[in-house]
């Protein structure tokens, strides 16, 4: 079934156009990974997806119903979630604190009883923390639960935003670079979450990364953009074989020669 569907997406600033009309199809449960040179638009189609940005033109099919005018909080109790290419967490705040923010939108406490903390507030909290709990177990960051983000080493930060994004018990991920800046170890751990939460919790992932061995690895399609269009799709295989990937990636003279190189 289509989760997600993408049709002709347009983006425009001033003179620069962004996205210049991209059709993507991403079916419920998979991993599907976007990526292309710096610039391309992988961003801005996140940016779209989430309601951060209202596209120009297109429309965006979210199980069926046109979200392409819904604002972000809108989107996300529709259940898209998502993480950033640059670290969004409250900095001064606990992990705890900051994954309970991740729940924001499921909660219907009202301020008085929520202030008097008694009641429904307080069996919602119950609940809530349950869930936060349960996400503090899978990503193995019960050592660091009640520290400031601000003092975390940045492979565990990027954990951090992770576990606040499934703290919304998302049906749709966003996961914008979510390896960048990490060393071996840490991409290896992430990838492993990445993977434990397709396969465990069914949650569809919309993945943009520019570490080629981990997209082949996870993907189970991939979209390959440049300059705002989409030049190519299929699976991993077919897109790192494709000229025009090729070229996008090495330049028209070295794509003729070399194929698209894929970290071990």
């Amino acid at each position: 079934m289509i989760q997600l569907s993408l049709r002709d997406l347009r983006l425009r600033f001033g003179g620069v156009n962004a996205l210049s009309g991209p059709s993507l199809e991403v079916e419920d449960g998979q991993i599907y990974a976007v990526i292309g040179p710096n610039g391309a638009g992988k961003t801005s189609l996140l940016n779209c997806i989430s309601g951060l940005y209202r596209p120009t033109g297109g429309k965006i099919l979210f199980e069926g119903a046109d979200i392409s005018r819904l604002p972000p909080h809108r989107r996300a109790e529709l259940g898209i979630a998502r993480t950033f290419q640059n670290l969004e967490l409250f900095r001064h705040m606990t992990v705890l604190d900051n994954l309970m923010l991740g729940r924001h939108v499921r909660m219907r406490t009202g301020p008085l009883t929520g202030g008097l903390f008694w009641g429904p507030a307080r069996r919602e909290e119950i609940a809530n923390r349950r869930v936060v709990e349960e996400i503090i177990d899978f990503l193995e960051i019960e050592r660091i639960r009640k520290r400031p983000v601000g003092t975390l080493a940045y492979g565990l930060q990027k954990r951090v935003e992770l576990g606040r994004a499934l703290a919304l018990k998302p049906k749709l991920l966003l996961l914008d670079e979510p390896m960048a800046g990490m060393n071996t170890e840490e991409k290896e751990d992430m990838a492993r979450f990445i993977l434990d939460i397709n396969e465990e919790q069914g949650v569809t992932t919309i993945l943009i990364e520019h570490d080629m061995g981990v997209v082949m690895d996870l993907s189970d399609r991939v979209a390959v953009l440049d300059f705002g269009e989409k030049i190519a799709e299929g699976t991993p295989e077919e897109v790192q074989r494709d000229p025009r990937v090729i070229k996008a990636y090495l330049g028209e003279q070295a794509g003729a020669h070399q194929p698209l190189e894929v970290q071990p």
